[in-house]
């Protein structure tokens, strides 16, 4: 059964080894469709035209998702500016006690704050044997010192809602559910699953630490380190940016450069092609609109092997928190690689899913792992 309330686990063992696991809690077809043609969801749960309701009104979120996972109205701490803009709440607790936290509008569905939350827990879970992720507790502890914030905000990053309050921005927009249509779909358009990215970059410049701009110390710098070592390796090689990229992307390159954050951005393209985000995209060679050279994880270890280090070096090969499937989704999910279905790029990596709808649907997964670790 699902724990009452996710939990910051750092000690918990972790190998690349391990068999798919599955959490059924749906009433379901179990695997009785996996031979047949799948359906697909007739709507997309990642609307954000939700109704506006009361900053910090109970109406926001379902309260048995609530108490199952944590999500609560704004805690009376919070300042003005975060009650007048957000309506719910979550945190990580950090090994030290003080919380990471994350505040979410109104238009944010509960199952999207969820999937954050998972994310930055995944990101945070320590890795036996690695490097640097042996042991993230300080890692957690610094973001909590440093006052990491994750601000899910309605919408889209297209400029009419900006933050009025510190923190790093994630939109409704950019967070996609698995099993959502977007997700199928492979939405690069107008749904772009930023998650991973964005939420990277909190760990990244309020944990882990970076080398340059206005940020707090951070827990690792030898990794620090690593990352730059290999984003300067990346540059000289033209892997991050590569040599064909428009003049918009050498601008901004170049203001990567001025405000010091150009490790984060190379970090990000190369966690986003690692995990499947960019399989499916087949407009531009290569990751991130092209940016980066390597568009899958076989890119990323063929083509940049000190990026290649520098993620396995602290990341898990594979994808542990227990990845929701959108309630509107009918068919065969599968956490196997089929060329067939691009969604699979990403859905390869996940060993842990759960079945949140009422529709019939089926999960294929894989008894022994053949995933390029």
């Amino acid at each position: 059964m699902t724990s009452s309330k996710p939990m910051f686990l750092s000690t918990r063992m972790l190998r690349s080894t391990l068999t798919v696991s599955v959490l059924l809690v749906s009433m379901v077809s179990l695997l009785s469709g996996c031979g047949s043609d799948s359906k697909r969801a007739g709507t997309n749960s990642q609307s954000v035209t939700s109704p506006t309701v009361p900053p910090g009104s109970s109406q926001c979120f379902d309260q048995r998702l609530a108490s199952e996972y944590g999500i609560q109205a704004l805690p009376e701490t919070a300042g003005q500016a975060h009650k007048q803009a957000f309506c719910k709440y979550m945190a990580i607790d950090a090994p030290n006690g003080k919380p990471i936290a994350f505040f979410a509008q109104s238009g944010i569905t509960d199952e999207q704050m969820i999937r954050a939350y998972n994310i930055l827990n995944f990101y945070l879970e320590s890795v036996p044997g690695s490097t640097y992720g042996n042991d993230k507790s300080s890692i957690a502890n610094a973001m909590a010192n440093n006052g990491a914030t994750l601000l899910l905000l309605n919408g889209s990053d297209d400029g009419t809602n900006d933050p009025t309050v510190d923190g790093q921005p994630l939109y409704a927009t950019e967070l996609i559910l698995e099993g959502s249509e977007a997700y199928i779909n492979n939405d690069y358009e107008n749904h772009r699953d930023a998650a991973f990215e964005e939420i990277l970059h909190l760990m990244h410049d309020y944990g882990i630490g970076v080398s340059g701009g206005d940020v707090p110390a951070g827990a690792l710098p030898d990794y620090t380190a690593a990352i730059d070592s290999a984003r300067v390796n990346a540059m000289s090689a033209l892997l991050w940016p590569t040599a064909n990229v428009d003049q918009d992307t050498t601008e901004w390159i170049e203001e990567l450069r001025n405000e010091g954050s150009l490790s984060q951005e190379y970090l990000a393209s190369v966690i986003d092609s690692y995990y499947g985000y960019w399989g499916a995209q087949t407009e531009t060679a290569g990751g991130m609109w092209g940016i980066y050279t390597a568009k899958t994880r076989e890119d990323v270890v063929s083509l940049d092997p000190m990026g290649t280090s520098v993620v396995t070096d602290y990341f898990n090969p594979v994808v542990t928190y227990m990845a929701r499937i959108d309630a509107t989704y009918a068919g065969d999910f599968s956490l196997r690689f089929d060329l067939s279905e691009p969604y699979t790029y990403k859905s390869q990596y996940l060993i842990n899913a759960q079945l949140t709808g009422a529709l019939d649907m089926s999960l294929i997964h894989i008894s022994e792992p053949t995933r390029p670790y």
